[in-house]
C-alpha cells in the first residue's frame, strides 16, 4: 500500500497574525505588529511562516529572515551575514544626491565598503545615468551586491580602493564610503542582531572607530575628480576628528547632521 504524499505527518496549523504577533512580542521584538505583517505576507506556506517566525524569534535580523531590506524606497536583497542597510544612512544618500546634481557629466559614482550595494543602488536610481562602481572586502557582501547591482554597476572584491580600476583615478564625482565606525571596545555593546549576525569587518572601526575613515580619506584625493566629494557616516562625537582627517588629506571638510535621521555625515571635497 502506498501512502499518499503528506499522510502520516502531522499537519501544521496556519499561524494567525495575532499568534505571530504574540510570539514576536514574547521574543522581545519591539515592532511585533509590523514585523508580523511582513512575515505573513512573505511566507509561501504555513510551514514556511512557522520557520520564519522562529528564526526571527531566535534573534536573526528581520531583513535576513525576509531576504531583503527597504532602503530609499527600494527593495534591496540582504543575504544572511551581510550588513543590513540602516535607515539613517539614507541621509548620506540624500547629501550625495544634493551634491551630485550639479556635478559634470558623465558622473562616476563609487560605493566603497558597499555591503549589499544599497547605497550605490539608491544613488544610481536617483542620479541616472551614472557609471557606478562598488567594492567590499567581504566575499559574502560582494556576492550580494552583485545581485543587487546586476545591470546597474560593477562590483569589485578587495580592500577599499585596491580593487578599483585604475581608469577611475581622478574621475570620481561622488565617493560614498559607508565604512565601519564602531570603536572596537563598543562592538560588544551593539544589539545582538548586529554583533552576532553581521560581519565584524562591517562594524569594527578600530580603537576610536575611525581607522577606516582615515584610510579612506587619505587615498580619496587620488580618485576624486576636481570638485568631487567623499562622504562618510560617523557618530556626532567622531565628526570633528573625521573632519580633521579629511583636512589633513587635502579635502575641504564639512559636517552635516540630521536630528530626524539621527545621522551625521562628513563630506570632503577635492578643491577644483
Amino acid at each position: 500500500m502506498v501512502t499518499p504524499p503528506g499522510e502520516g505527518r502531522p499537519r501544521v496549523s496556519p499561524l494567525s497574525l495575532s499568534a505571530v504577533v504574540t510570539r514576536l512580542r514574547a521574543a522581545g521584538c519591539v515592532f511585533a505588529e509590523d514585523e508580523a505583517r511582513l512575515l505573513v505576507s512573505a511566507a509561501r506556506t504555513p510551514d514556511d511562516l512557522t520557520a520564519m517566525v522562529e528564526r526571527r524569534a531566535s534573534g536573526l535580523p528581520l531583513e535576513h529572515v525576509l531576504g531583503w531590506a527597504e532602503f530609499c524606497g527600494l527593495r534591496v536583497a540582504v543575504d544572511t551575514g551581510v550588513f543590513v542597510p540602516r535607515r539613517r544612512t539614507e541621509f548620506l544618500v540624500r547629501r550625495a544626491v544634493a551634491l551630485a546634481r550639479e556635478a559634470p557629466r558623465p558622473l562616476v559614482v563609487v560605493d566603497l565598503c558597499c555591503g549589499s550595494g544599497a547605497v550605490g543602488l539608491a544613488l544610481a536610481a536617483a542620479l541616472a545615468p551614472v557609471e557606478l562602481h562598488a567594492a567590499d572586502v567581504d566575499p559574502a557582501a560582494v556576492r550580494c551586491a552583485r545581485r543587487n547591482l546586476a545591470g546597474t554597476g560593477r562590483v569589485h572584491e578587495g580592500d577599499l580602493y585596491e580593487p578599483l580600476p585604475d581608469a577611475l583615478r581622478g574621475r570620481v564625482g561622488v565617493l560614498a564610503a559607508n565604512v565601519p565606525y564602531v570603536p572596537t571596545d563598543e562592538v560588544a555593546l551593539l544589539p545582538a542582531e548586529a554583533r552576532e549576525h553581521e560581519a565584524r569587518v562591517a562594524l569594527d572601526g578600530g580603537a576610536d572607530g575611525l581607522d577606516v575613515v582615515r584610510r579612506a580619506a587619505a587615498e580619496a584625493p587620488a580618485w576624486l575628480a576636481p570638485g568631487g566629494h567623499l562622504l562618510v557616516e560617523t557618530s556626532e562625537r567622531q565628526a570633528p576628528s573625521a573632519a580633521a582627517a579629511f583636512a589633513l588629506a587635502g579635502l575641504l571638510p564639512r559636517v552635516t547632521t540630521s536630528e530626524e535621521a539621527h545621522a551625521t555625515v562628513v563630506t570632503g571635497t577635492r578643491p577644483s
